[in-house]
């Protein structure tokens, strides 16, 4: 029935909006723009009709919450980060039928998620940022996925990632792409220090960190990266948890995921955090991978 055609690790940097405005960060994130507008290119020439963000600024503390709503529009001031997203506008096209679809496979596999295609519930700038650029003309439909996540455990997010795959595939009419929006590290920069830090990470020890994931990524060692994802996520300070990551390597296989990753915007350090636009190409789904259950290696995490 429906196709998964792209999936992607994205940025949602507030700097990117900075970038726009004049002074002095203008053009400082043009890489990560170009990047999106790369992404965004892709889907329209996969025919990609929504996008499904896994967004780890959206807190939930009990069960896993879907954002479908019909349409979203607005001005969006950052409650965290204030001074970087001020009074940006936005206006964006929901899918409640796919939304929907995901909530009731997800419920059937044993994953509690609730769709909400009837709600004042706004979006989060890790949805709203990389729709910016993507989807300035509304040309896609959007779905938000709650991915910072208080009471869950990965191994749940990996098998609700690997249950959206199947509401896409065995149930809807149309293409979808999956991005899972975080960073890497994200250890910010101490307070009074963010200006210093502005373009680099905060410790040596978190940098050589992302360097070698993003290595990983692009020999295809996912079953090491999986087993390795919990300490990485601790140790790593990981955006979210690192839930959206989660999610999006469930979608694709977990750890006999045989993709490799396609960088399209460089590694880069960004209030002390890591950041980086990486596709990562979508192959068939091991056939006797039913689910991401007691036995699988997930289950540690």
């Amino acid at each position: 029935m429906g196709t998964l055609a792209l999936a992607a690790k994205i940025t949602h940097v507030p700097s990117l909006y900075l970038s726009e405005l004049p002074g002095p960060r203008h053009g400082c994130r043009q890489a990560a723009i170009d990047g999106h507008h790369e992404i965004g290119r892709r889907c329209r020439a996969l025919g990609v009709d929504t996008i499904v963000v896994f967004d780890t600024h959206w807190l939930v503390n009990a069960g896993y919450h879907i954002n479908c709503a019909p349409h979203h529009r607005g001005v969006y001031t950052s409650n965290e980060l204030p001074h970087f997203i001020s009074n940006m506008p936005y206006e964006v096209d929901g899918n409640p039928q796919l939304g929907q679809l995901m909530a009731e496979v997800a419920n059937a596999h044993g994953v509690e998620t609730l769709a909400h295609p009837a709600t004042t519930l706004p979006l989060e700038y890790g949805t709203l940022v990389p729709m910016r650029y993507m989807n300035a003309d509304r040309h896609f439909k959007a779905i938000s996925v709650s991915a910072l996540c208080m009471v869950h455990s990965l191994a749940e997010s990996a098998r609700l990632g690997w249950a959206i795959r199947r509401a896409i595939e065995d149930r809807y009419d149309g293409t979808v792409a999956l991005f899972a929006s975080g960073s890497l590290s994200h250890r910010f920069a101490q307070n009074g220090l963010a200006p210093e830090f502005a373009d680099k990470m905060w410790s040596p020890f978190l940098e050589r960190l992302d360097h070698m994931v993003v290595d990983m990524w692009k020999a295809g060692e996912w079953a090491d990266f999986c087993e390795m994802l919990p300490e990485y996520a601790a140790k790593g300070h990981g955006e979210g948890f690192m839930h959206d990551t989660a999610m999006l390597l469930g979608a694709l296989g977990w750890d006999r995921y045989d993709g490799r990753a396609e960088v399209v915007t460089p590694f880069f350090g960004s209030s002390g955090t890591g950041q980086i636009n990486a596709i990562l190409p979508v192959t068939p789904m091991p056939a006797d991978l039913k689910v991401l259950g007691p036995r699988s290696p997930a289950a540690r995490l």
